[in-house]
C-alpha cells in the first residue's frame, strides 16, 4: 500500500514538473519581461511540489490519529500549505522580483497535476514495465 502512495506522489510531482514546462515553453513568447515571468513560475512550481509532498506527509500521518482528531490535523495542515502559498504570492508582489501572475500560474500546477494525474499514471507505467 505504502508503495502505491509513492507511485501517485511521484505521478503528481511529475505532472507538477511538467505543467510548469509547458508554461515556460510557451508563456515565455509573449512576456516582455522573460526572466520575472521565469523565477515566478518556478517559485510557483516548487511552492506546488512542496505543497504536494507536504499534503502526503499530512494524509499518511492522519490516518493514525482519531476521526476528530485527524480531522483538526489536516485542517490545520491545510492552512499551512495556504500561508505557505500566501507568503510566496505576497513575497512575489511585493518585492518584484518574480511576477505574481507568473507564479500563482505555477501555484495552479498542483490543481492541473490532480486532473493530470490518471494520465501521468497511464505514461508512467509503461515506463515502469
Amino acid at each position: 500500500m505504502k508503495r502505491k502512495i509513492n507511485e501517485t506522489l511521484a505521478e503528481l510531482l511529475a505532472g507538477i514538473f511538467l505543467w510548469g514546462l509547458f508554461w515556460q515553453a510557451a508563456g515565455v513568447w509573449f512576456v516582455a519581461e522573460k526572466a520575472a515571468c521565469s523565477l515566478g513560475l518556478w517559485s510557483g512550481v516548487l511552492a506546488s511540489g512542496i505543497c504536494a509532498w507536504h499534503m502526503y506527509k499530512s494524509l499518511d500521518k492522519a490516518l493514525d490519529f482519531s476521526e476528530k482528531d485527524a480531522q483538526k490535523y489536516v485542517v490545520s495542515r491545510s492552512m499551512m500549505r495556504y500561508g505557505l502559498i500566501s507568503i510566496v504570492l505576497l513575497v512575489m508582489a511585493v518585492t518584484e522580483v518574480g511576477n505574481p501572475l507568473c507564479c500563482f500560474l505555477g501555484i495552479m500546477g498542483l490543481k492541473a497535476a490532480a486532473y493530470l494525474q490518471p494520465f501521468m499514471h497511464k505514461i508512467m507505467e509503461k515506463r515502469r514495465r
